[in-house]
C-alpha cells in the first residue's frame, strides 16, 4: 500500500484550505480504531473530513458519509464534547517539511485558535493529539507512556512537542544542477536510494516517480546517468518543488497506485486529490479487510468440517458394528434350540442353522453354560439396538451440520477476490451468521444496521425477466420467504450446496425453455460445482419451499420439483461482466 508522503500530504491540504475553510463543526464520528471523521459546514456545503492514523494509510481528506452505526470510541466523545459548534479556521504546517498538520479551532473566524487537533502522517508513527491553547495535551488517539517511547512521550497533561526533528538538507528550487546532481551523485549507489538519502521530503514512491517522467529505468544507479539523463531529471526535480511553492498539483492513478504530479498517468484522472485520496484508500483497506477475513472465515470452515468428518467417520463405525445386533440374536436362538449340543468347557460351538442348514460357529465362554452364554449374546443383541436407535439421530444432526457449512463454504467459493465494497460487505455478512450460529467468536463484534445488507446478484434473462441469485444464507432465506411471490420459480442445484435462484415472473406471463435454461445455468454457477460440465438444477413454485423448525439459515426443503441441467460454462462470460 503506497503510504501518503509529504508531497501528498500538502497537496490534500492546499485544497482542504482552499475549498474547506472556514468550516463549522457539527459533528465528530469515530469510523473505527484509525479513523475520525469531522462533519464540516461551509458557505457551499457540507463534507466528511476523514483523518486517519493508520500505520498503513494515514491519511487527511475528504471522505463520503460515515455509517449509521453507534460510535462507542472514547475518542472520538472527548473530541466531540471539546470541539463541536466551533469553527476550523486553519490548517496549518507546524514546520517546513515536516507531515504535521495543526487544525486550529476557534469559536469564530479571525479569532485566535482555542483548540489544536494535531495530524501527525507518519506511517506506523502516525498520531491525533488534541490540545489546548495552552499546548497541554487533553486527548490522543494513541497514548504513549515513557516506557515506550523515551524520547517523546505522549500523555494526557503533558506539554505537545514536537517529533524530532530530520537532519537531511531541505530542497531549494534556487539551487543550481551542478550544486544538486554534486550531493546526489557523492557516493556511488542506486539513484533512487541516493535521492532518499541527499534530501529530505522525498518518498520511494515520488523518487521512482520522477525518474519514471524522465525515462529512466527504477534501478539505475548514480555512476551510469550521462549529462543528458542528469538534466532531464533535474528538470523533473524542479517540476516538483515548484508544484510545492505554487500549490498546483495534478492527481493520478498510476500503475503502482496514484501520483500528484502527473506522472505514470494511465485512465481517466480523479477530479482532486480528495477523491484520489479517498478512493485509493477506501479500496486497499476494503481488500485489505477482506483477504483477512476471507482467511479467517475459510480456515475455520476447513476446521469444523474436518472435526465433523472425523465425528461422522465415528457414528458410522458404531453403526456399522451395530449392524451385528439382529446377528448375535440368531445366534443367542440358535443356540438355546441346540443345548443339548454343548458341552462344558466349550470355547466354541458350530450349529447348524434354521433356514439354510449352513454350519454357523458361535464363540463361548467357557466359564458359562449354553443358557447364560445365550442370556450374554442377547444383551449384546439389546445393547447395540439401544446404540443404533441413539446414533441414527446423531447422524442425521451430523450430516445436516455438514450440508450447512458447505453451503457457507460454497457462499465463500462465490468471493473469491475483491473487486467492490459489496464483495467485502458480503463476507461481513457470512461472518455475522456464522457468529449469530455459534461457529465463531469475536469480542467486539457489533451485529449490522437493518439496511446495511448487500444487494442481490441481479441479471436479466434473454425474455426480459429479472433473475435474483442470493449472495449468502441469510440473503438466501430472504429472497425464498420475503421477496418471492406466487407468480415466480424458484432454483437450486439438486443435493449440491449453492445459491438460491428467484426468476421473476408477472401475472399472466409464463418463462420459455431460453429462460429456464439461462436461470438453470446462472443457478449452477453459483454453485460448489461451478467447475463442472453439467449440472442438476431443480426448481418448483415458491409457495412448494419450506424452511423445517429450527433449521439454520439458507437449509430448505421442496416438493413438485422439475429438473434441468444447468451448465456453469455457458454462464461464465456473461459473469465476467456483470457478476
Amino acid at each position: 500500500m503506497q503510504p501518503v508522503d509529504y508531497t501528498t500530504l500538502i497537496a490534500s491540504c492546499c485544497e482542504l484550505r482552499s475549498n474547506w475553510l472556514p468550516a463549522r463543526l457539527e459533528q465528530v464520528y469515530q469510523r473505527d480504531r484509525f479513523t475520525i471523521s469531522l462533519a464540516l459546514r461551509t458557505l457551499k456545503g457540507r463534507g466528511w473530513l476523514d483523518i486517519s492514523w493508520h500505520p498503513q494509510a494515514a491519511r487527511i481528506c475528504i471522505s463520503t458519509p460515515p455509517p449509521r452505526v453507534a460510535d462507542t470510541f472514547t475518542f472520538s466523545d472527548q473530541l466531540r464534547h471539546q470541539l463541536s459548534g466551533l469553527a476550523l479556521v486553519d490548517i496549518a504546517e507546524v514546520a517546513p517539511w515536516e507531515r504535521v498538520l495543526d487544525l486550529q479551532f476557534a469559536k469564530r473566524p479571525g479569532e485566535p485558535a482555542l483548540w489544536h487537533l494535531y495530524v501527525e502522517i507518519m506511517t506506523k508513527y502516525s498520531n491525533v493529539i488534541l490540545t489546548g491553547k495552552d499546548n497541554l495535551i487533553v486527548t490522543a488517539a494513541h497514548q504513549v507512556s515513557s516506557q515506550q517511547s523515551s524520547v517523546r512521550p505522549i500523555q494526557t497533561g503533558d506539554r505537545y512537542e514536537l517529533p524530532p526533528g530530520l537532519t537531511d538538507p531541505i530542497p531549494k528550487l534556487e539551487e543550481p544542477l551542478e550544486k544538486w546532481q554534486e550531493r546526489v551523485s557523492l557516493i556511488p549507489d542506486l539513484l533512487k536510494r541516493q535521492l532518499m538519502k541527499s534530501y529530505r521530503g522525498l518518498s520511494s514512491t515520488l523518487a521512482l516517480g520522477l525518474m519514471a517522467a524522465a525515462n529512466l529505468e527504477s534501478d539505475r544507479t548514480t555512476d551510469s546517468l550521462n549529462n543528458g539523463e542528469w538534466e532531464k531529471l533535474f528538470q523533473q526535480w524542479r517540476q516538483w518543488l515548484t508544484a510545492l511553492e505554487t500549490g498546483k498539483f495534478e492527481p493520478v492513478w498510476t500503475a503502482t497506485g496514484y501520483s500528484v504530479l502527473g506522472c505514470g498517468k494511465i485512465g481517466e484522472s480523479p477530479g482532486n486529490v480528495q477523491e484520489l485520496l479517498n478512493e485509493y484508500y477506501t479500496e486497499e483497506l476494503n481488500g485489505q479487510e477482506f483477504r483477512q477475513l476471507q482467511h479467517q472465515i475459510s480456515q475455520k470452515l476447513q476446521t469444523l468440517l474436518k472435526k465433523l468428518g472425523v465425528k461422522l467417520a465415528e457414528f458410522n463405525q458404531r453403526l456399522q458394528q451395530s449392524e451385528k445386533a439382529d446377528l448375535y440374536r440368531s445366534q443367542a436362538d440358535l443356540l438355546m434350540a441346540s443345548l443339548h449340543e454343548w458341552q462344558p468347557g466349550m470355547k466354541l460351538i458350530t450349529l447348524a442353522d434354521f433356514e439354510t442348514s449352513a454350519p454357523v460357529k458361535i464363540p463361548l465362554e467357557p466359564e458359562k453354560n449354553a443358557v447364560q452364554n445365550a442370556q450374554s449374546l442377547y444383551k449384546r443383541h439389546q445393547k447395540l439396538k439401544r446404540a443404533r436407535m441413539a446414533i441414527a439421530p446423531l447422524i442425521k444432526a451430523v450430516r445436516e451440520e455438514i450440508n450447512y457449512l458447505e453451503q457457507v463454504e460454497a457462499a465463500l467459493s462465490q468471493v473469491a477476490n475483491y473487486r467492490k465494497p459489496a464483495d467485502l460487505q458480503n463476507l461481513k455478512e457470512i461472518r455475522g451468521e456464522l457468529i449469530e450460529e455459534g461457529y465463531l467468536t469475536i469480542p467486539d463484534y457489533r451485529p449490522q444496521n437493518l439496511g446495511t445488507e448487500t444487494e442481490f446478484y441481479r441479471y436479466v434473462t434473454p425474455g426480459g425477466f429479472e433473475l435474483l441469485v442470493g449472495r449468502n444464507n441469510q440473503q438466501n432465506d430472504r429472497l425464498t420467504f420475503r421477496v418471492a411471490t406466487d407468480y415466480d420459480l424458484w432454483f437450486h442445484t439438486q443435493e449440491i450446496p449453492g445459491s438460491h435462484a428467484l426468476l421473476r415472473l408477472p401475472p399472466g406471463q409464463v418463462a420459455d425453455d431460453h429462460d429456464l435454461q439461462f436461470t438453470a445455468n446462472i443457478t449452477a454457477y453459483y454453485s460448489r460445482a461451478r467447475q463442472s460440465e453439467q449440472v442438476p438444477v431443480i426448481y418448483t413454485q415458491p409457495k412448494y419451499v419450506y424452511k423445517p423448525k429450527g433449521a439454520k439459515p439458507g437449509m430448505v426443503i421442496y416438493k413438485h420439483e422439475q429438473v434441468l441441467w444447468g451448465v456453469p460454462q455457458q454462464a461464465i462470460a456473461l459473469l465476467g461482466r456483470d457478476g
